[in-house]
């Protein structure tokens, strides 16, 4: 296996962790369990709200029956193939503007349906923070982006920047689910640190009464499984790393080469998490997870046999097309003879341009579901010496 080689099956790993977070399966599971079907079967009326980047792939999770009657908030530009029978709207993705507070303003309609005897089945998923956005009383849209724009730029942590999108809601932290006396399921698909729930999009269903109910049906962590398990399936020894990524994507994406430099021939490196980028001024197309690759390659410049991968399970990372990228020992080297500068690429936050020119994005498009981000890294089997 060459180092082209390497790329390839990390590649098939994103893919096959991909897969270990599918949202239909996931939904259509969880809504089998004791807990859910009772609740389901029992109710006089049904509703279904799904919301967040992977709210489509969610709600064809629900048997048909329901979905008629359902509600479904999507990225704008994020295909709805399937959701002909829902209600479907389209608002702003990843800064919110007037088709999220619309999008808030029909949702709270929606819950405010249903009474006491029924049961509302909430699909909350990652990007529903900006999907819906009511400010509260006193607060402008605008001043609200701008707070909410000024952490994020400041390198805050997703769990830092969804705190304070909630204390400048009225929808947030349990807001939109107190819009009705109906019982409330929740089932999510988290991409925060610890799974929380009312950290996920927000929390906007979650009220935390003892009589609804609320489960994480995937998470990073149950995509890093499935990799690991075809990673055995191949040949080769996977590595769980316990700590979750966190911090500056670029010196992450350094501690991580570093990290997978004490690997041994055959064996692979797999973590998840969500770094964080730090812009000033102008900037291009890139995300955290380009920018981690790009890191990752400055550190191993020089290196033979190892390859890394960093890539967003939503497909999408920041402001670029691409979910990630792969680099290796060579990428920096590759890049010089063509002309760019890696060093140049980082401080402008130009990264995906670098990357296309290598041939190196991973670019998936739209993945329909969304746990946050995975990191690989390998050295080449013996053999491939």
């Amino acid at each position: 296996m060459n180092v082209k080689g390497g790329g390839r099956t990390l590649r098939l790993l994103f893919r096959k962790a991909l897969v270990g977070v599918d949202p239909r399966r996931a939904v259509s599971g969880a809504i089998q369990r004791p807990p859910v079907a009772g609740l389901l079967r029992g109710a006089r009326r049904v509703g279904v709200f799904a919301c967040g980047k992977a709210a489509a792939s969610m709600l064809q999770g629900v048997p048909r029956r329901f979905q008629r009657v359902a509600l479904a908030v999507l990225p704008r530009g994020y295909p709805a193939e399937g959701l002909s029978s829902s209600a479907v709207l389209f608002a702003a993705h990843p800064e919110p503007d007037s088709s999220s507070v619309q999008a808030a303003r029909r949702s709270a309609d929606y819950f405010s349906l249903f009474g006491s005897e029924d049961v509302i089945l909430c699909l909350i998923s990652g990007g529903t923070s900006s999907l819906l956005a009511l400010p509260r009383q006193g607060i402008t849209l605008d001043q609200k982006r701008r707070a909410v724009r000024g952490l994020m730029r400041s390198g805050a942590s997703i769990v830092e920047v969804n705190r304070l999108r909630k204390s400048l809601s009225a929808i947030k932290g349990g807001g939109l689910g107190r819009r009705t006396s109906a019982r409330l399921v929740t089932l999510i698909l988290s991409d925060v640190p610890g799974d929380r729930p009312e950290l996920v999009g927000s929390g906007p269903t979650v009220r935390g009464l003892r009589r609804d109910v609320t489960l994480v049906v995937g998470s990073n962590r149950m995509g890093l499984v499935a990799a690991a398990r075809e990673a055995r399936n191949r040949g080769l020894r996977p590595r769980l790393r316990r700590e979750r990524l966190s911090g500056e994507a670029r010196t992450q994406g350094e501690r991580f080469a570093r990290a997978a430099m004490r690997l041994e021939p055959g064996e692979v490196l797999l973590a998840g998490g969500e770094t964080t980028v730090t812009i000033q001024g102008r900037h291009g197309r890139g995300g955290r997870n380009l920018e981690f690759a790009l890191g990752a390659a400055l550190a191993l410049e020089g290196v033979r046999g190892i390859t890394a991968l960093a890539a967003g399970s939503d497909g999408i990372d920041g402001s670029s097309r691409a979910a990630g990228a792969v680099a290796d020992g060579r990428t920096a080297a590759r890049a010089r003879r063509l002309g760019l500068d890696p060093i140049r690429a980082l401080a402008r936050h130009d990264t995906e341009p670098f990357f296309e020119r290598l041939g190196e994005l991973v670019a998936p498009g739209p993945t329909g579901t969304n746990v946050g981000d995975w990191a690989f890294a390998m050295r080449a089997p013996s053999r491939a010496h």
